[in-house]
This record gives structure tokens, sequence and C-alpha cells, in this order.
């Protein structure tokens, strides 16, 4: 009876295509990010916590590609802003906008403005093979294109000007009648 025999993989490389490092390109959560303050007595005023508004209030903050975000009110951080009775806009592509004129009387604030909200955002690293995309997907749907992480792969094998790492896979060859011993 053959024995099964054991096939030791080359070592996986640490440079890969965007076709094989997904977990490189998971969004990564930004903290609470207020840059913007609605003014009570300007009908006309609001809270814009926007992409827009966020870099002209920090230079260094990069969102390569927005691909979740999380919107709340400060002073109600634990309350869906669904709950709260007030037309907000939180989106992957503006940000957060809410405009006072937009706002009735009533709810969680008898003044007809809108509260100070916060957002936090998932950006995808900003790096070529995380932000280029031939058929970019609708922000809050999966498509059959984007596998789920999987359990064990088989790495491919490196280039001579690939650097490997230290990362090996382990296949076991079930033995086979076909082959000689």
């Amino acid at each position: 009876v053959p024995m099964p025999r054991l096939v030791v993989s080359l070592p996986a490389v640490s440079n890969c295509s965007s076709c094989c490092c997904l977990s490189d390109c998971e969004c990564i959560w930004t903290d609470w990010i207020d840059v913007s303050y609605p003014n009570s007595s300007d009908k006309n005023s609001g809270d814009y916590e926007t992409f827009e508004n966020i870099m002209k209030n920090n230079s260094l903050w990069v969102c390569a590609k927005a691909e979740n975000i999380s919107c709340r009110a400060e002073q109600f951080p634990n309350i869906p802003i669904e709950d709260l009775h007030q037309k907000v806009e939180c989106n992957v592509d503006v940000g957060l906008t809410c405009n006072n004129s937009d706002q009735q009387p009533g709810g969680v604030i008898p003044m007809p403005i809108c509260l100070n909200y916060q957002i936090s955002v998932c950006c995808v690293p900003n790096i070529p093979e995380c932000v280029t995309s031939t058929t970019p997907a609708p922000p809050s749907s999966t498509t059959g294109t984007v596998p789920s992480p999987p359990v064990s792969t088989t790495p491919p094998t490196p280039t001579p000007s690939e650097s490997p790492s230290s990362t090996a896979t382990t296949t076991v060859i079930p033995p086979s009648s076909t082959l000689g011993t």
C-alpha cells in the first residue's frame, strides 16, 4: 500500500498581485471624526462631516477609497441616526451632511437645527493594488468576484525578482494507483 506523500510547496511571496492579497486591502476604520459644528442661530448652517471638510481641516488625512461609513450624533452615540428624526445624509461618497433648513421641530431636540454628528470611515489602504478597479462594486454590496478570505491556499510560485517570506504551505497528496513507488 503506497503511503501518502507529503509535499511542501515553495514559500509564500510577500509581494503579490491584487488578486492574491485581499487581506492587505481590507478597509481600516478611523476614529470618530468631527470637524463641523452646526450653528443654531443660522438656518442656512448645518453639520457637514464631509470628506472635503475633513481634508480642509487635516491635510494629512487620506482615505483612498471609503468602503463603509458609520455616523452618529455626538450627544446620542448609541441611538441609530434613523431614530433621531432628523434629515441626515450619511454615505461613502460624501460623508455626512445635515442642513438646519431641512429639520422640523420636535424629536430629540425641540429646535429645528441639526445635532452635532460624528463619522467613522472604513478606508481601503492607499496602495495601487487596493484602489484600482475596472468595475467598482456598489459600496454596500458584495459581488461574486470578491472572494472571502480562504482558510488555506497554495501560494503562487515566486519569480526570481520576488522575495519570498517565511510562510510555507503544506499539502498532502493522497495515494494513487497510477503512481509508481
